[in-house]
Protein backbone atom coordinates (compact mmCIF):
# COMPACT_ATOMS: atom_id res chain seq x y z
CA UNK A 1 0.00 0.00 0.00
CA UNK A 2 1.29 3.43 -0.95
CA UNK A 3 1.88 5.97 1.83
CA UNK A 4 -0.73 8.74 1.87
CA UNK A 5 1.38 11.20 3.87
CA UNK A 6 3.39 13.89 2.07
CA UNK A 7 7.17 14.07 2.39
CA UNK A 8 8.42 16.53 5.03
CA UNK A 9 11.45 18.74 4.35
CA UNK A 10 13.61 21.12 6.35
CA UNK A 11 12.19 24.30 4.79
CA UNK A 12 13.87 27.68 4.70
CA UNK A 13 11.50 30.63 5.20
CA UNK A 14 12.82 33.89 3.68
CA UNK A 15 11.28 37.32 4.33
CA UNK A 16 11.19 39.48 1.18
CA UNK A 17 11.08 42.72 3.24
CA UNK A 18 13.99 42.35 5.65
CA UNK A 19 15.83 39.23 4.47
CA UNK A 20 15.31 37.35 7.75
CA UNK A 21 15.70 33.57 7.36
CA UNK A 22 14.61 30.72 9.59
CA UNK A 23 14.03 26.99 9.21
CA UNK A 24 10.88 24.94 9.83
CA UNK A 25 9.56 21.57 8.70
CA UNK A 26 7.07 21.67 5.84
CA UNK A 27 6.01 19.85 2.68
CA UNK A 28 7.37 22.77 0.61
CA UNK A 29 11.12 23.03 0.08
CA UNK A 30 11.36 26.85 0.20
CA UNK A 31 8.85 29.54 1.24
CA UNK A 32 9.11 33.29 0.68
CA UNK A 33 6.90 35.61 2.78
CA UNK A 34 6.22 39.35 2.40
CA UNK A 35 6.65 40.23 6.09
CA UNK A 36 7.79 38.30 9.15
CA UNK A 37 7.75 38.79 12.92
CA UNK A 38 11.12 40.55 12.64
CA UNK A 39 9.77 43.43 10.49
CA UNK A 40 5.95 43.45 10.96
CA UNK A 41 4.76 46.67 12.72
CA UNK A 42 2.59 44.76 15.22
CA UNK A 43 5.52 42.69 16.54
CA UNK A 44 8.11 45.50 16.41
CA UNK A 45 5.94 47.93 18.37
CA UNK A 46 5.93 50.53 15.58
CA UNK A 47 2.21 50.18 14.87
CA UNK A 48 0.38 53.52 14.95
CA UNK A 49 -2.35 54.29 17.43
CA UNK A 50 -5.82 55.22 16.16
CA UNK A 51 -7.09 58.52 17.50
CA UNK A 52 -10.79 58.64 18.34
CA UNK A 53 -10.79 62.24 19.59
CA UNK A 54 -11.79 63.68 16.21
CA UNK A 55 -14.68 61.25 15.82
CA UNK A 56 -16.04 61.99 19.29
CA UNK A 57 -15.85 65.74 18.72
CA UNK A 58 -17.62 65.35 15.36
CA UNK A 59 -20.39 63.27 16.99
CA UNK A 60 -20.85 65.82 19.80
CA UNK A 61 -20.98 68.69 17.31
CA UNK A 62 -23.50 66.85 15.09
CA UNK A 63 -25.90 66.29 17.99
CA UNK A 64 -25.10 69.59 19.75
CA UNK A 65 -23.77 67.81 22.86
CA UNK A 66 -20.87 70.18 23.55
CA UNK A 67 -22.92 72.37 25.87
CA UNK A 68 -23.05 71.61 29.60
CA UNK A 69 -26.43 70.59 31.00
CA UNK A 70 -27.89 69.17 27.80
Amino acid sequence: MKSIHPTMHETEIVCASCGNKFTVRSTAEKIEVDVCSNCHPFYTGKQGKVSKAGKIEKFNKKYNLNQEGK
